[in-house]
């Protein structure tokens, strides 16, 4: 598994948990859970998912062949 595939699937991945910690959010009818899992998906968003994918656009620039979808000819 190339570095370009492994970030990629990292990113899929902390976009998952974000995904689910708002499905939650949505679920409960407690609002302190309901305001802990928003603010834990708004903190997997801000520290997490954002940097990752800044740094995925940074390894694709610099190196065109870690792109998970190439640009057709």
């Amino acid at each position: 598994m190339t570095v370009g595939q492994k970030l990629h699937m990292t990113l899929a991945q902390a976009e998952s948990v974000a995904a689910n910690l708002k499905s939650f959010a949505l679920d409960t009818q407690d609002q302190a859970a309901k305001q802990l899992f928003s603010q834990l998906a708004k903190t997997m968003e801000d520290h997490v998912i954002a940097p990752l994918k800044a740094r995925v656009n940074k390894v694709e620039a610099e190196e065109p062949t870690y792109k998970a979808y190439p640009a057709k000819k």
